[in-house]
């Protein structure tokens, strides 16, 4: 428990306590160590306070308790963050899992969805519209920390990033006043928040653009690792001319076990996953090269959106060890597709894996100065992450991580996707913001001068 909560007298904490409709919950709290624990289970922080939220005004309280009282100030949405960001040592976490709402417009096609949601509970909402909004690859995802980072995924080369379709959203900031802020209210806090992650505030609510998405086609198409080079070069040109429709991100993986078939168990592939949202008749024309390319296994057919999204839910659940790095990449080159291969070959748990993710199409044409996302012109979002069941395994999946990353940095575009990065330090932070840095160092400088908000990939306030 930190020192400065341990020093709080009883009725301070009482006091505070009375001011909230959700509840706090306290190291001595039977709840308290189920409380604590996050989507990666290799994070293991004893915070000295949670505030379990439930509207707006428990967040203002929250925020006012922990500035008036010097706290170190912890904000968590799903949990999901790699690096554990949404939770802290002896601090004060205020979580928002408990503002939760989605409502649906059918006039505009707009959604808005609390900050405390999950993208699962969103595309279950959106789905009977024939709605949805372009978000991540796993279901149990929160919206706010994978919208604030930014927001890759199956649906990114048709309608954008994440942070694209983003419209307008609600704030409480360090002094604890609320704002709405959006194109024409706030805007510079808004363009910040499109990216910048949670350095500026704390979003209660976010309203987003839906986009006409009921089914698509996708699933897996697997190859033998030994592949992997001659897939990666015939992949890099084919998804760089594919229509917006398609989207594929390629991976080299590990096949677990079920649902897959027994004769691929424990063997590692160069795989690419498919989402295709166009017409269902130009299909088999467009993936006809990918047939051509025998794959080893190939499950793709047609689905509903939310099926695709909740495809890897049942192999990654929460309480798993999880070692992330990640990189920018504009070209799959010789040298590149070497290093993939030799990695791929050696994966060391079955979970464990490397995913690269085009950022062409819609996501691409956007400015790099539009929103704080600064390689708009980056050709892949490259992730690696040592995953396991057992503690014991940390210090394997960790290493062959950083061992991967070693190997392929050289050749990357410098900075990474804030949301695939562990608590890698502020040059990385600088490298993953490029141009963009400086500005957001003055936005924070206007809206946290003292940093409140700092367990996030930081952004300190510019002097």
């Amino acid at each position: 428990m930190s020192n400065l909560i341990k020093n709080l007298d009883t009725s301070v904490l009482e006091e505070f306590a009375s001011k909230l409709r959700g509840r706090l919950v306290k190291p001595t709290d039977a709840d308290y160590d189920e409380t604590r624990k996050v989507y990666n289970g290799m994070i293991d922080k004893h915070p000295g306070m949670f505030v379990m939220c439930v509207d707006v005004a428990d967040v203002i309280a929250a925020v006012n308790f922990g500035r008036e009282n010097n706290l170190l100030v912890a904000v968590r949405g799903g949990g999901h963050n790699g690096g554990g960001l949404g939770i802290c040592e002896d601090g004060l976490v205020i979580d928002l899992s408990g503002i939760k709402f989605i409502r649906v417009d059918t006039s505009n096609n707009t959604v808005r969805v609390g900050g405390g949601n999950l993208w699962g509970e969103v595309d279950h909402a959106t789905h009977p519209f024939g709605l949805a909004v372009p978000a991540g690859i796993i279901s149990t995802t929160g919206v706010g920390g994978l919208t604030l980072g930014g927001g890759v995924g199956h649906l990114s080369r048709k309608y954008g990033l994440t942070i694209d379709n983003l419209l307008e959203a609600d704030m409480v900031l360090a002094d604890g006043s609320f704002v709405t802020v959006n194109k024409n209210q706030n805007a510079d806090l808004f363009w910040a928040i499109r990216g910048g992650g949670g350095n500026f505030g704390i979003v209660t609510s976010f309203k987003f653009q839906g986009h006409p998405v009921k089914n698509v086609i996708g699933g897996p198409t697997l190859w033998p690792i030994e592949r992997t080079e001659e897939i990666m070069e015939w992949y890099h040109e084919f998804i760089q001319n594919a229509p917006d429709e398609l989207n594929g991100f390629i991976a080299t993986m590990v096949i677990p076990g079920a649902p897959f078939p027994e004769h691929l168990h424990n063997k590692q592939f160069c795989g690419i996953v498919w989402c295709y949202v166009g017409d269902p008749d130009k299909f088999n024309e467009l993936f006809k090269p990918v047939k051509e390319l025998n794959p080893l296994f190939e499950h793709v057919g047609e689905m509903p959106y939310p099926s695709i999204q909740t495809l890897f839910d049942g192999l990654l659940p929460h309480g798993l060890q999880w070692y992330w790095r990640a990189d920018f990449f504009n070209e799959l080159g010789s040298e590149v597709r070497a290093q993939h291969l030799k990695f791929g070959s050696n994966i060391p748990t079955p979970l464990s894996q490397m995913h690269l993710y085009p950022i062409t199409g819609a996501a691409s044409r956007v400015s790099a100065e539009d929103t704080p996302w600064a390689y708009r012109d980056a050709k892949y979002a490259g992730v690696i992450v040592g995953v396991s069941p057992n503690p014991e395994d940390a210090d394997k999946i960790t290493k062959w991580c950083k061992d991967y990353w070693d190997a392929l940095h050289p050749f990357s575009s410098g900075g990474a996707y804030s949301n695939f990065m562990m608590d890698e330090g502020q040059e990385r932070v600088k490298a993953s913001y490029k141009h963009n840095y400086k500005r957001l160092t003055e936005i924070k400088k206007k809206y946290d001068p003292a940093n409140l908000f700092s367990v996030n990939q930081n952004i300190k306030p510019s002097n």
